[in-house]
């Protein structure tokens, strides 16, 4: 099946000489964990690991499947990407109406699980675990009930860190993923992490996204917790009420010339133990140059509404190229020594141990609302065991 875009949402951009920055440090790390991957699976010792706690694996560096870089895909392969996801913003929801009645389409389905679960799943011990099942499951349903023939691609953000504006992500095209807003007046966007308090100077945009192929999407489950102020502010509903309204942004090239740098990533692999503890800190919690870190700076590089709603951000399908990102960087981590650092979690059930809760364990259940089933969290530790069988490109 192919979901036509038509010819009013073929927009092009008038777009500006773009050059991508050099991610020469980080794509050495993905070849060197690509390489360590590939001589685990082939000597059997990640799949003896994995078989101590029960996960199997059956999958192959041969035949895995591979995610690429969006900025790598082709045109055609963008456009139908762009399609399959467009596709699932026009089927009917399946969540029942009682439980999310803002709830309209499939997509919003993805977005409500996640609106739901945030407090479990952020600066938690199983951040990483359970947005790659989710990836995975919005993977599935793209491919499954769309036709997509492609897998989920990824966003290399250092390489856009100085120009993400122009980059072939956010240029407005019709193959990238959608561009800035139109211009709105804004004020500065509070960011709150690690309770110090910052906050993102006004760009160029604020208003409604209106070029490339999502310029005339509807974010229609209500804002929760929004960041982004603009003139009149953002509407907040009673949770999971219906609350349509379109796409904003104000891409932030401050935001990510300063915290997505190849530079800055680098440091998620600095680290020289086995210890996933401070990788995590300084992916999605704790930097010791200041309040941003990795994570956060991806979903504040577009910022506004949804995007800057921690709650509601899958509502911007940008969300799933960044988190693409932050699933390969803790793929780079993890066969950096596959077998050693397989099981490896860190963290509590609750975001930031509040209220306080007990450990994160290989055997809790990440639950996928109504799109997917539970799943325990060791099945999700390897790209290439359990249910997975995908690589990095």
């Amino acid at each position: 099946m192919r979901f036509s875009l038509g010819p009013s949402l073929l927009l092009l951009s008038s777009v500006a000489a773009y050059t991508p920055e050099s991610t020469a440090q980080t794509d050495a790390v993905a070849a060197k964990s690509f390489a360590t991957l590939s001589r685990a699976v082939s000597d059997g010792t990640l799949k003896k690991e994995l078989a101590t706690r029960g996960v199997s694996q059956e999958c192959t560096i041969p035949n895995a499947v591979v995610r690429k870089e969006y900025a790598d895909l082709s045109d055609a392969e963008k456009i139908d990407y762009i399609d399959a996801v467009r596709c699932l913003m026009t089927k009917p929801s399946i969540t029942p109406p009682e439980v999310v009645p803002g709830a309209r389409t499939r997509y919003d389905d993805f977005v409500a699980t996640h609106m739901n679960l945030t407090k479990a799943i952020h600066m938690t011990g199983n951040f990483l675990t359970w947005h790659r099942y989710f990836l995975f499951t919005f993977e599935t349903a793209l491919r499954d009930e769309c036709g997509y023939q492609g897998y989920q691609p990824y966003w290399n953000w250092a390489k856009s860190s100085m120009d993400p504006i122009h980059s072939p992500y956010m240029d407005g095209s019709s193959t990238s993923q959608g561009g800035n807003g139109v211009y709105a007046p804004h004020k500065c966007t509070p960011f709150v992490d690690n309770s110090t308090t910052l906050c993102i100077p006004p760009g160029e945009g604020g208003g409604c996204v209106e070029s490339g192929p999502y310029g005339v999407i509807t974010a229609n489950i209500s804002a929760t917790s929004p960041t982004f102020e603009p003139e009149g502010g953002v509407p907040v509903g009673p949770l999971f009420s219906y609350g349509p309204r379109c796409l904003k942004r104000d891409i932030s090239p401050w935001m990510t010339s300063q915290w997505l740098t190849d530079n800055h990533t680098m440091e998620l692999f600095a680290n020289p133990t086995h210890d996933i503890a401070p990788f995590q800190d300084i992916l999605q919690l704790d930097h010791p140059d200041g309040p941003v870190c990795v994570h956060s700076a991806g979903h504040f590089t577009w910022n506004g509404d949804p995007g800057g709603d921690v709650y509601n951000s899958p509502n911007d399908p940008l969300f799933w190229l960044m988190h693409g990102g932050v699933d390969r960087a803790w793929w780079m981590w993890q066969n950096l020594a596959p077998a050693e650092r397989a099981f490896r979690i860190a963290g509590t059930r609750t975001m930031r141990n509040d209220p306080p809760s007990a450990d994160a364990t290989l055997d809790d259940l990440l639950d996928m609302g109504f799109n997917g089933v539970p799943s325990p969290l060791r099945e999700h530790v390897s790209t290439v065991g359990g249910p997975y069988c995908y690589i990095y490109a």
